[in-house]
């Protein structure tokens, strides 16, 4: 068998090449070189050099190039997916190399100890990527790899190959890169062999319908490919199938496409190529390639399935040919026929069985008419259009891959230029679908208003829902080319839109009508006042706001109020509530309140929306419309009908008192209701008619905003939740209701009105005749009079202001032609005006290139600069450009409008409730531990999630503070005589089953090794729950001797325990890190007193340290650590969740291990041999997460001083447009040296000098993150000398004069110290009781108290203790029900047991003998 290997010139397959000489004395391998690399054998087809390499080599097994075992080939096909991903990416290719060159080390060949398949790819991989020959050349490259590269390239094979290669310029020469601009998109995949101005690609829809999002993905990313390589973008229009081809979905697209910021460099049909088209179609028939097919549609299905071949395939090419003919006139029988590819019936992959390329269809197409009666199959003409048009790369979604092969048979088949397919994922989105037919379907059946429904997921419809083009654009942008398939949920695309409408939408008031309450306002004067519209951004402008003595709220805000409160009443102050007024139902029906605008503490306040009744200022009725999923299951199964599912009820309809101020709104006016969220006007506030009397609403649409709760429509007391939000709480991910939607096409007005237009047009063109001929001020101001008397005739007859017609063409030509329809034609001089500007712009266009003369260049460009002068004279428009055509005209971008960042401000009256957002935390401390806790430590960059249930990635931040506490903590043990090691964390099954005591309660947690490889191993090993049966067998070995001890010895290592339980990170997770130190003394006395002097080491870690009050304590026998005599620990309380937590804790072992292992030494006075006492004790980064319950608040972490990484963060502020580059400069320079200065004197302070974030970005970013202290420096803090201090604790502002600065700065350090430290103890303390009863004990810790009380001690009686004590009380959201643990016996005692004194156990006969701490536990 003769195989023929075609090598790309491009990009070539070395990997290939080399396999391909290794096996020659096998395999007769004959060496081509084409544009594109391919192989092909019997039926099978290659086109990827991997493929190719294992083909070969399983031809050759005597080779041994795909390895000797399973194993091995396991290993090989990861390398060779390696080479050709990773390592091929530009954008991935320094982590790859740094792998590749940690791997190789040790050994010379990647697999086994010869050159495998793995080595060839690799090297070839290498050979042809630009950037390791820049790296060779320069001398940077890793020194493994380059003995590596350099070994393999001295081999004979490797020297035979290098010598056919092409000239391949990439090792070291300055190479045009393919790397994108990354900013912040999504990952982006370099494009296989495109080069800078040489890449062409095309977005190809098909107009039978608007554009939906998945087509918004394709359109952008092949822009972002254009703009990348600075190459060319085809919009060309599938219009392969007359039936569905309609010119209104193509104006619509262009329209969609424009919105987008799309601008592409050409506009085609493939009905452009038709005639072309069809001519490949006959070559292939005439060359035996197709062939004519009459036979049934349902019986040419039934062969295609069971790989039958029709009765036609053998047909001659006359026969065929005369069957073609009859399908060209259209006739009864050519409509029967179709025209089949004469590919491969056999093959698995269906696409390739005959598939049809040319069908007869009796219709008039939309562009060329009756001219064809047969038109081509989209798959047929995809290939040659592309191939024509000089695409060089094909982007296609996944769905079409097994297309691929087809696609590359027709273009080998033809004969033709073969572009390069690059694969992406389609965009999926949940609770919807995307197909056109299904979405006619809803349009068809009326259960949306059209296809621009905000339900919809059409580019429109998400608009009309209130998505903004920028919002779109970046989230599309963020997916990147991925080729992973995900089906994605909505509030993602939400968050995106809500970080651009955030900053800029101003903020109105609504209360629910007919449930709001009045609320009488003593003192208060009827007045106006203006307020920002924006709270932190005065561009947005003021809005007015009314106050007076009679004010409604919301009933539901009404019913929180009790008589002595003091409320916030947003854009007022604080009020004081003086009565609540309620019915026989005890309903709310008024309140009585007086003003207290004094004080301005709005900290523990509820914030409250309000409208103010006056005549001077009614109401605004308006309707807030909330929507629903079209789909009901968020994803539908293959096998599952979309109309089973579908939503009828997805529109909610919330009548509303609105804002007086709501009646200027326009549609598509953007604005956020205070506390209810964002909404689009989608139809404005008009006065009631003159007609029927009545007003007509302001009609808001919902907009979502991707937050997993929905926005609290009342006061912060009070909490709204429907069964299902309580679920998706339950699971921690909400699912946002986010439909879709488009805009609102414009209205097409008849009759009178439609003259009316055409007159206001015809004198607008009027007017701008008159001003670009410099008419009088006297002539063109009676025109305006006549034509804004027009304009206000419009409005009475329709209700709305007059607006100019938008043109929806994109390109150069159809805006001209849109300029035209709204505007007078130019006079005809102006025309032949234009002709001879256009001619003069480019004969100076080409004196420039062709290096005319500077005065024959001066004396064109003023014969330009007169003509432009003469046709605006002539017509009062500029003429921008002359003659310019092609690309540089088209990219001209709009500069998107960029996102003010937001101020940080304390909260004052013209602050609303403070809102979830996704930059900060969204989940409340006091409301929703669980979620919280998860936002603090993934939001301040402590913790990132891993694919190992259990496990998680400790950041630089919180790896930072665990740093700290190990300083701390091993400097105090080091005083003590204590020795650092390390043992290994495997332990064999028959040493960890030696102290069976010792495992019984590790034993469920143990995690085993039990395979190598693809072999099991003779005897499991435990990965270490624990490390005592690790190091004591050394421990016998060491200790002969009173002279060896004592021996103390530590280890800061992790272990692992598969805890199946509630994970949490930091709290219970599977793997953690830890110190554990262990110590064998002679004597009990001396191993006791160092139990108690690790426990007050421990103590001092959490109090003196973290800041964190606990309790110094033995265990219960049944809390004690397996094979110890006693355990001491350190308990800690947690006052959100109301549980204790275990800090630390250091067990006597006594002899038990000692005994089991043999630790025995020489007693010198006896000379007989004794076992050694022994300790063990240990704190884990389970403190980590005890800061965070702690001390975090609703902003984020608080980090106590002495254990924060940075204790100081520099902010620079001032930084203004008009400050001087001098200025910013010395502002810089001296935060620097300020920093410098407080690092030397031993602060740990660092500057934050990042320009793309504003300083209230940077404030909200270190808060969340907990820094103890920031420092605030600006141009005016300079001058006099002083910079400002913020505590994170408090929020308390100080300022510093600089001479002082470091001083003040220490002690401020120290204070919040103390103060954390006191505000933890206050707390605990609180929370700290006695108890003496059960019926206490139980309400008590109901309460979320720990308690003490009195004990017997018996492990059965605490079983009993903790099951009776349950009664199913969910302590924490997605946390198991517990009842009271023991945690502790204190050692300080809070009273002595009396003889009368009872155990707390109503069952329980026994005498108390302590009093023990119980409480919830982690």
């Amino acid at each position: 068998m003769s195989l023929t290997v075609v090598a790309g010139t491009s990009c070539p397959p070395i990997g290939a090449l080399l396999t391909a000489e290794y096996v020659k004395n096998a395999v007769q391998v004959k060496v081509e070189w084409g544009q594109n690399t391919s192989l092909k054998a019997n039926s099978a087809s290659f086109s990827n050099g991997s493929s190719i390499c294992r083909y070969l080599a399983r031809l050759a097994p005597q080779s041994k190039l795909y390895g000797s075992s399973l194993l091995e080939r396991t290993e090989i096909d990861h390398w060779l997916d390696f080479s050709a991903g990773r390592l091929s990416c530009l954008s991935e290719f320094d982590s790859a190399l740094d792998y590749l060159n940690h791997v190789l080390g040790p050994i010379n060949f990647l697999v086994g100890h010869d050159v495998t398949l793995a080595d060839l790819a690799v090297w070839g991989a290498l050979r042809v990527n630009p950037q390791w020959g820049r790296l060779l050349h320069g001398g940077k490259a890793p020194v493994n790899v380059v003995r590596y590269y350099n070994f393999l390239a001295a081999q004979d094979v490797f020297i035979v190959v290098e010598k056919t290669l092409p000239e391949i310029k990439l090792s070291g020469a300055k190479q045009e890169t393919t790397s994108a601009k990354k900013g912040e998109s999504g990952k982006f995949v370099d494009l296989p062999g495109a080069s800078m101005g040489n890449v062409v690609v095309r977005f190809p829809p098909e107009a039978s319908g608007y554009l939906h999002i998945g087509h918004a993905k394709a359109a952008l990313l092949n822009q972002y490919y254009q703009q990348t390589f600075d190459g060319k973008l085809i919009m060309r229009f599938d219009d392969t199938n007359p039936a569905k081809e309609d010119a209104h979905f193509e104006e619509v697209i262009l329209v969609d496409v424009a919105m987008l910021g799309i601008e592409p460099d050409v506009f085609s049909f493939t009905s452009d190529f038709f005639d072309k088209i069809l001519e490949c179609c006959e070559k292939l028939i005439r060359d035996g390639k197709a062939y004519v097919d009459d036979t049934d549609p349902e019986l040419m299905k039934q062969e295609r399935e069971q790989r039958t071949e029709s009765k036609h395939r053998k047909n001659s090419a006359k026969k065929n040919l005369e069957m073609w003919d009859e399908m060209k006139k259209g006739s009864e029988s050519g409509q029967k026929g179709c025209v089949r590819a004469k590919i491969d019936m056999a093959s698995d992959n269906g696409c390739m069985r005959d598939p049809t390329i040319y069908r007869c269809k009796a219709e008039e197409h939309i562009k060329t008419g009756k001219k064809f009666k047969v038109y081509p199959t989209y798959d047929f003409a995809c290939p040659i259009v592309d191939s024509l048009e000089d695409v060089t790369h094909a982007l296609r979604t996944t769905e079409y891959h097994d297309r691929d092969d087809q696609y590359y048979w027709f273009i080998e088949a033809l004969g033709l230029r073969k572009p390069y397919i690059w694969e992406y994922s389609r965009l999926n989105l949940q609770n919807t679908v995307l197909s056109k037919r299904r979405l006619t379907w809803f349009v068809q059946e009326g259960l949306v208003d059209g296809w621009d429904d905000p339900r919809f997921p059409t580019v429109r419809g998400v608009m009309r829902r209130g998505m903004t083009v920028e919002g779109l654009k970046q989230f599309i942008v963020s997916q990147g080319s991925s080729k992973a398939v995900v089906m994605m949920e909505w509030d993602k695309i939400w968050a995106y839109n809500k970080k651009v409408i955030d900053p800029v939408v101003p903020r109105y008031t609504a209360l629910s009508k007919g449930s709001t309450v009045r609320v009488v306002v003593k003192g208060a004067e009827a007045e106006m006042k203006e307020v920002p519209k924006h709270p932190k951004n005065a561009d947005v402008g003021n809005k007015q706001v009314w106050y007076g003595s009679n004010v409604l709220i919301d009933g539901a805000d009404a019913e929180t109020l009790s008589v002595g409160e003091t409320v916030t009443f947003i854009n007022w102050g604080n009020l004081n509530v003086t009565a609540v007024k309620r019915n026989s139902s005890g309903k709310v029906e008024s309140i009585e309140a007086e003003l207290n605008l004094e004080n301005k503490d709005f900290k523990k306040t509820q914030k409250l929306t309000w409208l103010t009744e006056t005549d001077q200022a009614p109401f605004v009725p308006a309707l807030c419309v909330h929507f629903d999923h079209i789909i009901t299951k968020a994803v539908l199964g293959k096998d599952d009908n979309f109309k089973d599912y579908v939503n009828k009820n997805t529109r909610t309809e919330l009548p509303m008192l609105g804002d007086p101020m709501l009646a200027t709104l326009k549609k598509g006016d953007i604005v956020q209701l205070q506390r209810r969220g964002y909404y689009i006007c989608d139809y404005p506030y008009e006065p009631p008619s003159r007609y029927t009397s009545r007003a007509s609403p302001c009609i808001l649409f919902n907009i979502p905003d991707g937050h997993q709760k929905e926005m609290p429509t009342s006061g912060s007391k009070h909490k709204e939740g429907s069964a299902k939000e309580k679920m998706q709480s339950k699971k921690g991910k909400a699912s946002e209701k986010s439909p879709q939607g488009e805009s609102t096409p414009s209205k097409t007005f008849t009759g009178d009105v439609a003259g009316l237009i055409a007159k206001i047009e015809e004198q607008g063109g009027k007017i701008r005749q008159l001003k670009g001929k410099k008419a009088t001020k006297d002539q063109i101001d009676a025109e305006v009079k006549i034509l804004l008397a027009m304009k206000a005739q419009f409005k009475n007859e329709t209700g709305q202001d007059w607006k100019p017609p938008t043109g929806g063409a994109s390109n150069k030509e159809n805006s001209q032609k849109a300029c035209t329809e709204n505007a007078p034609s130019p006079p005809g001089d102006a025309v032949e005006l234009k002709t001879k500007i256009d001619a003069q712009g480019e004969k100076v266009r080409q004196l420039k290139s062709g290096g005319g003369g500077k005065e024959e260049i001066d004396k064109a460009v003023k014969v330009l600069l007169d003509l432009k002068v003469q046709y605006k004279t002539l017509t009062g428009e500029d003429l921008s450009g002359a003659g310019k055509k092609g690309k540089k005209e088209k990219k001209e971008k709009t500069k998107p409008e960029q996102k003010k960042p937001q101020q940080h401000e304390k909260e004052d009256i013209g602050r609303e409730v403070k809102k979830v957002t996704r930059l900060g935390l969204e989940a409340k401390k006091e409301e929703n531990l669980s979620d919280w806790y998860t936002q603090v430590i993934t939001k301040s960059e402590m913790i990132e999630y891993y694919d190992v249930s259990g496990c998680y990635i400790l950041r630089p931040w919180a790896f930072g503070i665990w740093e700290m506490i190990k300083e701390y903590f091993d400097s105090g043990i080091k005083k003590m005589g204590v020795e650092n090691c390390y043992f290994p964390m495997f332990v064999s099954q028959s040493a960890l089953e030696r102290e069976k005591t010792h495992i019984a309660d590790f034993a469920p947690e143990v995690a085993w090794v039990t395979k190598s490889g693809q072999s099991e191993l003779a005897e499991p090993i435990a990965i270490r729950p624990t490390s005592e049966t690790v190091m004591y067998p050394s421990y016998a070995k060491w200790i002969k001797s009173h002279r060896d001890l004592p021996l103390k010895l530590n280890q800061w290592c992790n272990v692992v325990r598969w805890e199946f339980k509630h994970p949490q990170p930091f709290l219970r997770t599977r793997e953690f890190l830890w110190q554990e130190g262990h110590s064998a003394f002679a004597t009990r006395k001396e191993a006791e007193e160092e139990v108690y002097q690790i426990l007050e080491l421990y103590a001092s870690v959490y109090e003196d340290l973290m800041a964190v009050p606990v309790v110094r304590g033995r265990k219960t026998e049944k809390e004690k650590f397996a094979g110890g005599d006693f355990t001491t620990t350190v308990e800690a309380y947690v006052e959100a969740s109301g549980r204790a937590i275990q800090g630390a804790t250091a067990h006597y072992l006594g002899q038990n291990f000692a005994k089991m292992f043999e630790i025995v030494y020489e007693n010198p006075d006896t000379q007989e041999k004794e076992y050694v006492h022994q300790n063990s004790w240990g704190i884990t980064t389970r403190t980590v997460g005890v800061i965070c319950m702690v001390h975090g608040d609703n902003t984020g972490l608080v980090l106590p001083p002495r254990l924060a990484t940075v204790q100081v963060i520099l902010v620079p502020c001032g930084i203004t447009a008009g400050l001087s580059d001098l200025d910013r400069k010395a502002l810089m320079d001296k935060c620097e040296e300020l920093c410098k200065q407080f690092q030397a004197a031993g602060i740990r302070a660092r500057g934050d000098y990042r320009d793309n974030y504003s300083p209230g970005w940077k404030f909200n970013h270190w808060e969340l993150k907990g820094v103890p202290v920031r420092v605030e420096l600006g141009p005016r803090d300079m001058k006099e000398g002083q910079f400002v201090t913020v505590r994170r604790d408090t929020g308390d502002k100080l300022t510093v004069k600089m001479a002082d600065g470091i001083s003040k700065l220490k002690d401020l350090l120290e204070t919040i110290q103390a103060d954390l430290y006191s505000r933890a103890l206050k707390v605990r303390d609180e929370h700290l009781v006695v108890s003496n009863t059960w019926e206490d004990f139980c309400s008590q810790l109901d309460k979320k108290m720990i308690i003490q009380a009195p004990f017997c001690g018996e492990i059965s009686c605490e079983e009993n203790i903790k099951k009776d004590s349950a009664r199913d009380v969910v302590v924490e959201e997605g946390a198991p029900a517990m009842g009271a643990k023991g945690l502790c016996i204190p050692f300080k005692q809070p009273a002595e047991i009396k003889p009368d004194t009872s155990c707390i156990h109503p069952t329980c006969q026994n005498k108390p003998k302590f009093y023990t701490l119980f409480g919830r536990s982690y």
